[in-house]
């Protein structure tokens, strides 16, 4: 091998990626994003927490969906309403 495949090999690190999809606001009721559901909290502590930590973060944001309100049609729902 040459040297360049050996550098990748150890500088690569197995890490738990951020689940941001650059939708970054805050819901006012809920104080999760509503792009990727984490807390305030979460999102600045990322960067420090241990691969177990963000795992488990991981595996708690499916479960913070329903919480965020659903858009109800907007507009066009209160149009419908009125006729």
């Amino acid at each position: 091998m040459n040297d360049t495949n050996e550098s990748k090999k150890i500088w690569r690190r197995e890490t738990v990626e951020s689940p941001c999809i650059n939708i970054c606001v805050i819901h006012p009721a809920e104080r999760i994003c509503t792009g990727c559901l984490r807390s305030i909290d979460e999102i600045s502590a990322w960067s420090k927490m241990s691969n177990d930590e963000r795992a488990e973060v991981l595996a708690a944001l499916p479960a913070r969906a329903p919480r965020l309100q659903k858009r109800r049609g907007g507009r066009a729902a209160r149009l419908k309403k009125q006729k």
